[in-house]
């Protein structure tokens, strides 16, 4: 056996009578589709039960599997002490997918922190399903900061793990969708809310699971999303497979979106192995914009190349163009990864003889010395997306009415203390906003006085 069923449920904490002391009247059509999930699972008594939370144990650059036996939690951080859990975890299941992962040196395990106590991402499920079904093991697990692609093959490997064991598996992903629906909602109203909220429940809703990996980041930062990853997981975990999808509920009365479906395999299908094909699109698309790029991005692809694979800085190539060998400035390198940074690293100003050099030497740093990421690994080469900032002179400006996010970059200084931002970043709308991100990467406090400049960049791709 393997997944037997899915489930895309929210987890909102007033939801539980015990919390919501009569406001969960509100969600009434989200708690009568949430008894018919518990209704189901509890039908189909699965030998264990996967939740993924976006309030478990979250790191940036790996996926976190509850260790140990078991674990224990209540509602006593929303007033409903009473409300309790004591789980049992899938022991055997979750070493399984740990040596999965290990085998494949994908980033998941139970390394990290020990989870102390379930969350309420875990628990507001496990309140409707223990009403209805005392049985099962459960497997918790964390989200990272890792691209889509990454949650969708953890996915996969929680499928394979399920079957290596013949285990009778029930998948719950835990999220709520966008918490930017309405103006008096606590997290106010922001465009975007709405439309992904209308777009999600509109492909899972149809178990389009490809479709999940499309969502730009942005564009989901935007929403303010918690969930979306927690479903690509187990859009993962069906991957080859045929499902019948059924959308039980949409409700957005608090300003937070709550959505309901429910997935039932129904034997193999070929033609849906969605990571097979996106990340076919995708090596079709940097083999195109490879192509095309020109003289800085190449160097800079080479540059990383020859140290990832070689341990090799580079030497300056013959025919380059001759700009390139007699011009200083600073420039900046940076790597993205199916969709998401990998590296960047450069300079402010000229550190080497040409900008030809600094393009090396700044790729090598952006490739292996990030602090903020460790160092790329050549199987991860054929999928890197690279660009080139050449930076012009900086200017003092006296605020930041001069400045506009698309045209310049800002430089932000204190002291010795100094951050700089590029210019036309996703994410980054407004000035304050490219002020306030600069400011964070160089420690400069807002009560801090800071000094402004602006600069313009070519930008290579």
């Amino acid at each position: 056996m393997s997944i037997i069923a899915g489930f895309m449920v929210p987890h909102p904490p007033m939801i539980v009578p015990a919390v919501g002391r009569g406001s969960e009247a509100q969600v009434a059509d989200t708690t009568a589709a949430y008894e018919r999930v518990a209704d189901e699972i509890a039908a189909l008594a699965p030998e264990t039960i996967i939740i993924t939370s976006p309030h478990s144990i979250m790191y940036g650059d790996y996926f976190h599997v509850s260790p140990g036996r078991g674990a224990s939690g209540s509602f006593a951080g929303f007033r409903a002490p009473a409300v309790r859990f004591d789980e049992e975890y899938d022991t055997e299941l979750v070493k399984e997918l740990c040596r999965l992962a290990d085998e494949e040196d994908f980033p998941a395990g139970t390394l990290g922190e020990r989870d102390k106590e379930l969350d309420h991402g875990t628990m507001v499920p496990l309140w409707f399903i223990r009403n209805k079904y005392k049985g099962g093991k459960i497997v918790r697990i964390g989200l990272s900061g890792l691209p889509l692609i990454d949650h969708y093959r953890l996915g996969m490997m929680i499928k394979e793990a399920a079957e290596n064991l013949d285990r009778r598996v029930v998948f719950v992903a835990s999220g709520d969708l966008s918490h930017k629906l309405q103006d008096y909602g606590p997290y106010g109203f922001a465009a975007e809310g709405p439309v992904y909220d209308e777009r999600i429940m509109d492909v899972m809703g149809r178990a389009a699971f490809g479709e999940l990996l499309d969502f730009d980041s942005t564009f989901c930062d935007k929403a303010a999303e918690c969930g979306h990853r927690s479903f690509v997981i187990m859009g993962g975990a069906f991957d080859g497979v045929a499902v019948r999808a059924e959308k039980l509920v949409h409700q957005d009365v608090t300003g937070v979106g709550y959505g309901i479906c429910t997935f039932c395999p129904e034997g193999t299908d070929e033609s849906r192995h969605f990571l097979d094909r996106k990340m076919a699109e995708i090596e079709e698309e940097l083999n195109a914009k490879r192509e095309q790029s020109d003289a800085y991005v190449r160097l800079a692809r080479e540059a990383v190349e020859a140290y990832v694979l070689r341990r090799e800085v580079l030497s300056i190539p013959a025919g380059l163009p001759d700009e390139m060998l007699t011009t200083q400035a600073g420039a900046f390198v940076s790597i993205h990864e199916h969709g998401e940074l990998r590296g960047c690293i450069g300079t402010i100003s000229p550190t080497r003889s040409c900008v030809a050099e600094e393009i090396i030497g700044n790729a090598i740093s952006a490739s292996t010395r990030d602090p903020r990421f460790p160092a790329i690994k050549a199987d991860e080469l054929p999928w890197l997306d690279i660009n080139v900032d050449v930076l012009g002179e900086p200017e003092d400006i006296d605020s930041e009415d001069e400045l506009d996010v698309k045209r310049y970059g800002v430089i932000v200084s204190c002291g010795r203390k100094r951050g700089l931002l590029l210019p036309d970043l996703d994410g980054v709308d407004t000035p304050r906003q490219q002020v306030e991100i600069a400011m964070k990467k160089g420690g400069i406090h807002k009560f801090e006085k800071y000094k402004l400049q602006r600069f313009e960049v070519i930008r290579h791709y």
